[in-house]
């Protein structure tokens, strides 16, 4: 069983009705024709037999749509950004290339110049005096550790 509905002591708000204003004709503006532009009477027949007589108007054509690019400017960016992003890797990939291998020459220049100036030190050090003084060490005699000459 369904409970009674209780009885509600509410006030409801009058129902006010709205009755639409009538629309007033509009006087269309007389169509002034420029001489040697009159238009051409058409005739059309309805399919139930009505004929109907008028002005030919020329439909309005509307602006031709600007038609969107395939491609987004936002997907061209992107792109152009990824291939600049690779030119500057390639860019640092011979910058550094080329740094490693300046590095080597210089080093391989160190070591020549090391091995050179070693030589001509040791020709120096040990090669055949001209004019110096000899020393015979064979007559020398050894006390202690200690040169006796």
């Amino acid at each position: 069983m369904l409970p009674e509905p209780a009885h509600h002591t509410a006030v409801q708000a009058p129902v006010i009705v709205h009755q639409p204003a009538p629309i007033q004709p509009v006087q269309a503006a007389p169509v002034v024709v420029q001489p040697g532009q009159i238009p051409t009477v058409q005739t059309i027949v309805l399919p139930d037999g009505r004929a109907v007589t008028g002005y030919a108007i020329n439909p309005v054509q509307p602006e031709p749509l600007t038609t969107k690019p395939v491609v987004s400017r936002a997907a061209v960016n992107v792109a152009l950004g990824g291939v600049g992003f690779l030119a500057v890797c390639g860019g640092l990939l011979l910058l550094t290339t080329f740094i490693a291998a300046l590095a080597a020459l210089i080093h391989q220049l160190i070591v020549l110049a090391a091995v050179v100036f070693g030589g001509w030190i040791a020709v120096q050090v040990l090669g055949a005096s001209r004019g110096g003084t000899t020393v015979n060490i064979r007559k020398a005699i050894f006390k202690r550790n200690h040169f006796h000459g």
